[in-house]
């Protein structure tokens, strides 16, 4: 009778969502190490053009530097400033990103450089594959919040587990939630805003 009374209260409800947004809080770690990995390429390719903006390449490496040291685990997804902290960081090195993708508009044969070329098309898809693991984080994370908060479950996260709510992620700087723009036709323009619990901006498919 006790084991079916704390089945009603949510005992195992709880432990599935959280484990459901670990999962997807991986994926979003995982997104954006796919995308450092990429940096220093694009840096070397871009660095050979002659009178290219360095102080830009700069900030760019640096940026990457800050948001590759800040780690969150699993169990950080419930504090608010180590949360800020990474989205901060990450967002710093998106508009840096785009600002770089912006410059070499000005460089048409940084723009015809085949390696560039295929750098530039996988970054576009590192983008896009982050906007997508942030929007299912945070589909996985309002459904923990709501079950901790909710009866019957809510007497389970109290007495049981002590559960906090997890922390979603949310874009801090401006246009940190837009992908930079890729183009190899004329100057860069803004993309669109996203929101990251709406549709995905972009299917998982162009992603791929």
């Amino acid at each position: 009778m006790a084991a079916a009374g704390l089945a009603g209260c949510g005992v195992n409800a709880i432990p599935t969502a959280e484990e459901a947004a670990k999962a997807k809080w991986a994926d979003v770690q995982n997104q954006y190490q796919r995308r450092a990995d990429l940096i220093p390429n694009l840096v070397a390719t871009v660095k050979g053009a002659a009178n290219f903006e360095q102080g830009t390449l700069v900030k760019v490496t640096e940026a990457r530097a800050k948001a590759t040291s800040i780690q969150i685990s699993a169990a950080d997804v419930t504090d608010p400033d180590k949360m800020a902290q990474y989205q901060a960081a990450q967002g710093q090195l998106s508009q840096g990103l785009g600002r770089l993708l912006a410059s070499v508009e000005a460089y048409p044969d940084i723009k015809a450089n085949d390696n560039f070329k295929t750098l530039q098309s996988q970054i576009e898809g590192a983008e896009n594959r982050i906007a997508v693991a942030r929007r299912d984080y945070n589909e996985a994370v309002q459904a923990y919040n709501t079950t901790i908060r909710t009866f019957p479950a809510i007497i389970a996260a109290k007495v049981v587990y002590g559960a906090k709510p997890m922390v979603p992620f949310a874009a801090t700087t401006p246009g940190a939630d837009t992908a930079p723009t890729v183009s190899f036709d004329g100057p860069a323009a803004p993309a669109p805003a996203a929101n990251d619990n709406a549709g995905a901006p972009a299917s998982k498919a162009a992603g791929q």
